[in-house]
C-alpha cells in the first residue's frame, strides 16, 4: 500500500502547472482544498478536480468551504447563491431545520457535478452579540441546542448528496471578537461556561467524520496555546466533546498562528490533529509543511481511512421539486 500524506493542500490556480503534478505526485497529500482563484465554470472546475485526482493516481477526496453567504468559493452565473445562514434562520425560525438541510442537498448537487465531494460545513460554533462579523452571520444562531440541531440537518444534506460534511470550528469559534485570519482571538469565558454553550453544541455531533479545529486561545483550558495546537484542548475534544472522526487544523497558513510553518505543523499534529490543512496553494510552503508532516499513521490512518468510507453515491432526487419546497419555506408556506 502506497504512503499517503496527513495534509490537505491547495493549488494556485485554474489548471495545474508541470510542477505543481510532479509535487503532488510525490508527497501524496490525502485531499486538496479549492478556492476561488480556482474556479473559473463547470467545465474548467470539473476539469480541475480530475486532474488533482489524476495527479496523485487515486481518488482524492477534494473539499472547498461552500458555505453559501459570504462564504462561497462558486457563485452566479453558474451555481445558486444563499442569504448568510444566520439570516436564512432569521427568516423562517420554525422551518429552520428543513431549509438548511435543503439549502445543503442542493450545495451538495452542485458540488458532486464537478467533481467537489467535501465542504467545509457544518459550522456549529454560538453566535454571539460580540462575534466577529467575519464569522458572526455565518452561524446558524444563538440557542446551543437549536444550533446543533441546525448543524446535524446540513450535515446529513451533505450526506445525502454524496458529499463529506466538516464539522468546524472545535470546539467553538463564537466567542472570538478578532478576525483569526489576522489575529490571534483569546476566550477568557470560565471552563464551566464553555463546557455548557459553546463545547456543548458539538457533543450531538461528535460521529461525523471530518472535523476542523478553531485558531483560539482559550484561557481556562490552555492561556498559552491555541486549540489547534494545544493538547489539553484536544484532550477536551477527544474526551469531554467525544468527537471520533478525523481532524484537521483550519488553515495553518493563518495570521492567527505564528513561527515557521514548520513548526507550526509540527505543533498541530503532536497535539493531536490528523492532517495539516495548507490553503493557499504556494509550492514553497506546501513543501515546507510536506516536509515535517509525514505520512499518515495509526490511529490518524484509521481516523481518516474511516472518513472515507461515508463517501456513496448521492441520493436521487428531483432538484425541482426541493427549489421549490425550499422557496415555500422561505417565504412562510408549510411544505
Amino acid at each position: 500500500m502506497s504512503r499517503i500524506g496527513a495534509y490537505i493542500l491547495g493549488c494556485a490556480g485554474l489548471e495545474l502547472s508541470r510542477e505543481e503534478r510532479d509535487f503532488f505526485e510525490r508527497v501524496q497529500p490525502w485531499g486538496f482544498i479549492l478556492f476561488a482563484r480556482n474556479v473559473a465554470d463547470p467545465d474548467q472546475l470539473k476539469a480541475l478536480t480530475a486532474e488533482l485526482r489524476g495527479a496523485v493516481g487515486r481518488n482524492v477526496p477534494i473539499f472547498i468551504d461552500q458555505e453559501g453567504g459570504r462564504v462561497a468559493r462558486m457563485g452566479a452565473p453558474y451555481w445558486r447563491e444563499w442569504l448568510p445562514a444566520l439570516d436564512q434562520v432569521a427568516q423562517n425560525k420554525r422551518h429552520a431545520v428543513r431549509s438548511m438541510y435543503l439549502r445543503y442537498r442542493l450545495i451538495a448537487e452542485e458540488l458532486r457535478a464537478v467533481g467537489i465531494d467535501g465542504n467545509c460545513a457544518p459550522l456549529a460554533d454560538i453566535a454571539n452579540p460580540d462575534t466577529h462579523p467575519v464569522l458572526r452571520n455565518r452561524c446558524y444562531g444563538e440557542d446551543v441546542i437549536k444550533v446543533a440541531e441546525i448543524a446535524g440537518s446540513v450535515a446529513q444534506g451533505l450526506v445525502d448528496g454524496g458529499v463529506l460534511p466538516v464539522l468546524k470550528h472545535i470546539p467553538g469559534h463564537g466567542r472570538a471578537v478578532t478576525d483569526s485570519h489576522l489575529d490571534l482571538p483569546r476566550v477568557k469565558t470560565p471552563a464551566r461556561e464553555l463546557k455548557w454553550s459553546d463545547f456543548m453544541a458539538f457533543e450531538p455531533l461528535n460521529w461525523l467524520p471530518l472535523g476542523m479545529t478553531a485558531h483560539v486561545v482559550f484561557d481556562a483550558i490552555d492561556r498559552d496555546q491555541c486549540a489547534t495546537v494545544s493538547p489539553a484542548v484536544h484532550e477536551v475534544i477527544r474526551t469531554q466533546i467525544g468527537f471520533t472522526g478525523c481532524l484537521m487544523t483550519d488553515d495553518i497558513s493563518m495570521q492567527a498562528l505564528d513561527g515557521p510553518l514548520s513548526l507550526r505543523a509540527r505543533s498541530a499534529l503532536r497535539a493531536g490533529c490528523d492532517l495539516v490543512l495548507h490553503c493557499n496553494g504556494e509550492l514553497e510552503q506546501m513543501a515546507e509543511v510536506t516536509d515535517v508532516s509525514g505520512w499518515l499513521e495509526g490511529a490518524a490512518l484509521e481516523r481518516a481511512d474511516k472518513a472515507l468510507t461515508w463517501r456513496r453515491e448521492p441520493d436521487p432526487i428531483d432538484i425541482a421539486a426541493l427549489e421549490a419546497e425550499f422557496q415555500s419555506l422561505m417565504t412562510g408556506g408549510s411544505a
